[in-house]
């Protein structure tokens, strides 16, 4: 027997809370164990399915869940430059494809979970189905609630698709960035060595909103938020041979403990890199960025 519509509703929006009150706790990715014990009111409610991408629970009436493995990914970060990523349904009538074109048919939102790495994925929520290709069997999913308000998402108008690769790009991009990036650094900020990844960001060397500015590993680095602030706004530089320098008239000022142990001392200080050479920060793009502040 079903649950409720208004129950499976709840459900969804818990859900979502539930995920929002992980990434504020400084969550950057989720595992497998933790996403097979969520509970509803006590209540066990696995977000994942075992062997298969796809989670429709017994008393719903329609999909909760779609994953995507870190095997299985089409793109880099498996999200095209429109914000869709394509789901394959069974071959098969019947089964799981009935409570997935429910989702569609009704527009429920759902969760895409996509691997990072073995065992552990970013979320994206809530995400809609918004398009259903029978002939190919497929469906193709919008990671943002906005692109699902366009009128046909598979072919986009010049405007809506200047649109949605700014929003992939500035946003979109940013779970996988961040999580690949934190995990990079052990979840330490690359200058000062704090370990709360409730206070970390993945900054980007190159900004997002430039051309050059990809989601990549070797274009960031884990910094606390006010080196990230710092960064950003050119009060700190990062050399080419990973250095750090602070700005000189900020190294002149006086103001207190926090400008004192917070930047002035870390003139001079070599970064903190990644185990894996693959990983550490490009150095092209640290000398494009430290010529900003050196100007």
């Amino acid at each position: 027997m079903n649950r409720p519509r208004a129950e499976q509703d709840a459900v969804r929006e818990d859900v979502f809370r539930w995920l929002d009150a992980r990434r504020r706790a400084g969550a950057y990715e989720f595992s497998r164990e933790e996403l097979i014990n969520y509970r509803f009111n006590g209540q066990r409610i696995p977000l994942l399915d075992t062997g298969r991408g796809i989670r429709n629970p017994a008393d719903f009436d329609s999909t909760l869940t779609i994953m995507t493995s870190s095997k299985k990914t089409e793109y880099s970060d498996g999200i095209s430059p429109e914000g869709l990523v394509t789901y394959s349904y069974q071959s098969r009538e019947g089964g799981d494809n009935v409570k997935l074109l429910r989702a569609f048919e009704r527009a429920d939102p759902l969760v895409y979970f996509l691997g990072v790495r073995p065992g552990y994925f970013v979320a994206f929520y809530p995400a809609y189905i918004v398009h259903d290709d029978p002939a190919q069997r497929t469906v193709s999913i919008a990671l943002d609630e906005s692109l699902r308000l366009f009128e046909d998402p598979l072919h986009l108008k010049e405007y809506e698709r200047r649109y949605a690769e700014r929003l992939v790009k500035t946003r979109l991009h940013q779970p996988m960035f961040r999580a690949r990036v934190l995990r990079a650094y052990e979840s330490a900020c690359a200058i000062c060595n704090l370990k709360h990844a409730e206070l970390l960001d993945a900054a980007h060397i190159i900004a997002d909103s430039q051309a050059e500015g990809v989601a990549e590993v070797t274009n960031g680095l884990a910094l606390c938020k006010i080196h990230h602030a710092s960064y950003d706004q050119n009060l700190l530089g990062i050399t080419p041979d990973y250095e750090v320098r602070i700005d000189r008239d900020l190294l002149e000022e006086v103001d207190g403990p926090m400008l004192r142990h917070g930047l002035q001392d870390m003139h001079g200080r070599p970064l903190t890199l990644p185990r894996r050479q693959a990983d550490h920060p490009s150095r092209d793009r640290l000398a494009e960025k430290y010529a900003l502040f050196a100007a």
